[in-house]
């Protein structure tokens, strides 16, 4: 029984054959995506960031509450204010705070304390999870499956930047509570990543460890 206002579902209806086609397309440009840690200044519209945020909010969520908000950093001055914060937790970590076990796994990717990329490319955008306030963002009341909903966000905002052929790094320093002060964002939101978008530096390279993905056996099964 259906005792709430419903509109009609709208999807059009694709042949068989034009299905597979889209998803096999999808899955290939997807799987040209990499993580990029070498990026150019270069500019990039403003609304290319607007419509991949728009992407992003239509991520199913918890209730419909949306439980997000995207902080979008151009400013000279907030970028560095975010990578001199970063690389102090960064060198925290590279010099004790990580387990031997972790920087071994990190070791191929040639990953350091260096974040340089944070002021080199045109776009930060801060993620934040909103742990209370609904769909009126009122503070107060409480949101549901708030880091499964922002991470689906994530997934269809990254998505949607190499769709407009646009380069990305997902930046998770820890602790993060820096960038609730410096993007002035209130107590009830926990910062949950940096996506760094941009174009590629001319010489940018990825590590050869990040070509290695677990095949389509490995990754699923069917029951």
């Amino acid at each position: 029984m259906r005792d709430h206002e419903t509109v009609p579902y709208s999807l059009p209806s694709i042949p068989e054959a034009v299905s597979i086609a889209l998803a096999q397309e999808m899955r290939d440009r997807l799987k040209e995506r990499r993580t990029c840690r070498y990026f150019s200044d270069k500019r990039v519209p403003r609304e290319v960031i607007e419509a991949a945020i728009e992407a992003a909010g239509t991520a199913p969520n918890g209730a419909n509450h949306q439980p997000w908000h995207f902080a979008v950093v151009a400013s000279p001055a907030k970028k560095r204010a975010i990578r001199e914060a970063a690389e102090e937790e960064e060198r925290s970590f590279y010099a004790g705070k990580a387990s031997a076990e972790w920087l071994e796994a990190l070791a191929p990717l040639g990953t350091d304390e260096d974040k340089s990329f944070l002021e080199t490319a045109p776009w930060l955008i801060v993620v934040f999870a909103q742990r209370k306030g609904g769909i009126a963002e009122d503070g107060k009341t409480q949101n549901y499956y708030v880091t499964e909903s922002v991470g689906i966000a994530c997934g269809l905002l990254i998505a949607t930047l190499h769709e407009a052929g646009l380069a990305t790094l997902t930046h998770t320093p820890s602790p993060m509570g820096f960038l609730r002060e410096i993007c002035g964002r209130p107590d009830h939101e926990k910062p949950l990543m940096v996506v760094v978008v941009g174009h590629p530096a001319d010489d940018a390279t990825v590590p050869a460890h990040a070509l290695n993905k677990k095949p389509l056996e490995q990754i699923a099964s069917w029951l």
